[in-house]
């Protein structure tokens, strides 16, 4: 595995990270004991960074992840994230007031079976909550030895640098893949030239680029996110734009053969280049996905393989930066 710096924090992470968002239940049934086998294999091969979040299953995933580290804990950089998912009315609901935080940190850390975490993210902007008053918890956190470091998931440009001005944000958690570069032109930016390291999650596009969906893929609608057709205002998987998808995937696969890689890995090479970006997190369900993808930042692409790739997108008319937000 390599590693890479982790912005300014001073720590090494692999290249690969474990993302833990299917363990909570939003990408259909998983199998438990197949993914403490899979986070097992990550730790035999080197990947030093697990991704989870209150959200995912709201403990669910926190408490595989526990059960996966076992007696590991202490070699590995542990992140987690709160602030999204309260209120039990059906529809997100988004508070990171200091209140919210010291309860959910509370209830984070004893699901992980650890007395602090290694970062601390807030998962959406909060924006009824002054983002000021948020880092000030975030650094009472720190204070009291829950969390080493803190940072921000899915904030704007302009709201990162809000934080910034009330505390350092070390660390920030985006989407990023081939199908969506909407952050290259504002946040990956700001936080290259602030040295704030970067996470970015999806590098697969929720599973597109691993190069296993067909026509007849469906996807379990109410326990698959992915059935609503929509990635975070990215229409990947609609019903218009999804055949379209495949065929821009399987050119990619083409593409990858004749380089010697799975598009997983070309995928996954694409993204790592970015020198903004620290750490892809992938899921694994099983120690095979794990083992499949550990091999991907062994691969550089040359700017002539980045052309024809461009090309592939160019040709089946794919935006990949609308003028869209996340949020």
């Amino acid at each position: 595995m390599l590693y890479r710096p982790f912005g300014s924090t001073g720590l090494d992470v692999s290249a690969i990270g474990f993302g833990c968002w299917e363990l909570g239940g939003s990408y259909g049934r998983i199998d438990e004991s197949d993914v403490i086998a899979a986070i097992h294999k990550a730790l035999d091969v080197g990947i030093n960074l697990f991704d989870t979040a209150e959200a995912y299953g709201f403990g669910q995933s926190e408490s595989i992840l526990a059960k996966g580290l076992g007696s590991h804990r202490d070699d590995i950089i542990l992140v987690s994230k709160f602030g999204i998912g309260y209120g039990g009315t059906g529809k997100t609901s988004r508070d990171s007031t200091p209140e919210r935080m010291t309860q959910s940190i509370e209830t984070t850390l004893q699901a992980l079976d650890t007395d602090h975490l290694d970062v601390y993210l807030v998962h959406w902007p909060d924006r009824d909550t002054p983002f000021d008053e948020t880092m000030r918890g975030l650094e009472d956190l720190v204070q009291q030895g829950k969390t080493r470091f803190v940072g921000v998931s899915n904030f704007k440009e302009a709201e990162v640098a809000d934080c910034m001005a009330a505390r350092r944000v070390d660390v920030g958690q985006y989407g990023y893949s081939l199908f969506d570069r909407r952050l290259e032109a504002e946040v990956f930016q700001y936080c290259g030239e602030h040295d704030i390291a970067m996470m970015v999650y999806g590098p697969l596009a929720h599973g597109l680029l691993t190069g296993t969906f067909t026509a007849d893929t469906r996807f379990n609608e109410g326990r698959d996110w992915r059935s609503r057709g929509d990635a975070f205002n990215m229409p990947l998987f609609t019903e218009e734009n999804f055949p379209r998808n495949l065929a821009v995937v399987e050119e990619l696969k083409t593409l990858a053969a004749e380089r010697g890689m799975a598009i997983y890995e070309l995928a996954l090479a694409w993204v790592l280049s970015n020198p903004v970006v620290s750490v892809a997190l992938v899921g694994a369900r099983t120690p095979f996905e794990v083992e499949a993808n550990m091999h991907a930042p062994e691969h550089t692409l040359s700017d002539d393989d980045k052309q024809a790739i461009e090309a592939v997108f160019s040709k089946h008319g794919v935006d990949t930066q609308p003028d869209i937000w996340i949020d």
